[in-house]
């Protein structure tokens, strides 16, 4: 068929309403389209803590939420431990891959730079894997969320309990960066105030240490009934395997695990991790909720079962999906601090952590449990691995919301 000049004028017109379709559809869909970024530690030390896990958490939150009208889009990112990687990330995503949410957030260090990235942009910071509790204290934020546990938690928890039982002398070996400062900090506030003493500290160099023998020399040398490991992941497997080793607690001296995750006793069998003392909040085995939740997640884990700070992952997933909702996608979109507000103004509910609710400084609030790690007699399937000695009820687990020095709270 012959086109007269007429017909070709005309569909040249209409090529740039055809072309902007697509182009306007995108936008459109952008603008509906949540995304979230998962900002962990991929490949180090903390990869088993966290790593894409963590993204599959979130995943499941997203699934579990179902189609409430707009989209989610889960991203994952490895910061490898260093604050200048996980901050350039960070401002990556936001300005340039429109990410709405900055998620997990292992490494004490990387959080409280991306805790300030996210408020200079506005943007919401929901933090599951950091432990540092300066998060809700003198680093406090509108636009953060501090959801599974932290150093003052831990320190009151499984700190409180050691000197109770009689560990009143206390030599810490620390992480030297945010995370194991604050954890020595907290849990030397605890021995003092319960009328115990600190001998003395190490500081083991973060990220890289691997051999703990000359700190572990220092402990012993001491004489404190307890040595404190204020430190995480492989660098506290690395520890009690190598106090093992030296027959250290042989003689009488109890090891304080004052972070441990249930990976790291799979990594140390329960023949060396046995009679080691934790405090968790969440364990896959706790109750039927738990279980639950695990078994949906456990097709898509490998070989690991779920941490603390993977439920974290999945629980603050979907309790910010739920506020979305509340809110409208264009109102979430466009203030992370309007969004943390209603994530506060939220009862939450998931299967990871029952009930609970999010103070106004941003702690996410539920119980604690302490856990003796079973005798491998004890252990009676997979990963069968904690026994409950107490459990902290959630008005008492974490720091009194006046006692932080968070700017958030009025005197």
């Amino acid at each position: 068929m012959a086109l007269d000049r007429r017909s070709l004028l005309g569909a040249a017109a209409a090529l740039p309403a055809l072309g902007g379709l697509p182009f306007r559809s995108a936008r459109a869909q952008a603008a509906n389209t949540i995304k979230i970024g998962v900002l962990n530690d991929g490949s180090g030390m903390y990869r088993d803590i966290a790593g894409e896990t963590a993204a599959v958490c979130a995943r499941q939150a997203v699934a579990d939420f179902g189609n409430q009208g707009f989209n989610v889009e889960v991203l994952h990112a490895d910061h490898q431990n260093k604050p200048d990687v996980g901050s350039n990330i960070a401002r990556q995503w936001i300005d340039q891959n429109g990410v709405d949410v900055l998620l997990d957030v292992t490494t004490s260090s990387v959080a409280l730079a991306v805790n300030d990235i996210c408020r200079e942009k506005n943007k919401v910071h929901i933090n599951s894997g950091a432990a540092t509790s300066d998060l809700t204290g003198a680093k406090c934020s509108p636009n953060t969320v501090h959801w599974t546990y932290d150093t003052w938690m831990l320190a009151h928890s499984t700190g409180a309990a050691m000197v109770k039982a009689g560990g009143d002398s206390w030599y810490f070996i620390t992480a030297d960066y945010a995370f194991g400062h604050a954890l020595e900090r907290d849990t030397g506030n605890f021995v003092k105030q319960a009328g115990g003493q600190v001998l003395g500290a190490v500081r083991s160099p973060f990220p890289g240490t691997t051999d703990f023998s000359s700190f572990l020399v220092q402990a012993q040398a001491s004489r404190a009934k307890v040595i404190g490991f204020a430190n995480a992941g492989t660098d506290t497997i690395n520890c009690i395997k190598q106090a093992a080793e030296f027959g250290i607690t042989r003689r009488g001296t109890k090891l304080a695990a004052l972070l441990m995750f249930l990976t790291d006793v799979h990594s140390l069998g329960l023949a060396t991790a046995n009679g080691l003392v934790c405090t968790e909040t969440f364990y896959w085995d706790m109750n039927e909720a738990t279980r639950r939740f695990t078994a949906k997640v456990r097709p898509n884990m490998g070989a690991i079962y779920p941490t603390m700070t993977q439920a974290g992952c999945y629980a603050g997933t979907l309790h910010y999906l739920k506020a979305v909702k509340a809110m409208g996608v264009a109102a979430a979109k466009a203030s992370g601090v309007e969004a943390v507000n209603r994530m506060k103004a939220l009862p939450t509910s998931d299967d990871c952590f029952g009930q609970g609710s999010i103070r106004a400084d941003g702690r996410k609030l539920h119980p604690a449990y302490l856990f003796e790690v079973k005798k491998p007699e004890e252990s009676k399937h997979a990963w069968d691995y904690y026994k409950l000695l107490g459990t902290t009820p959630t008005d008492e687990a974490f720091r009194p919301l006046t006692a932080g020095g968070c700017s958030l709270i009025r005197a």
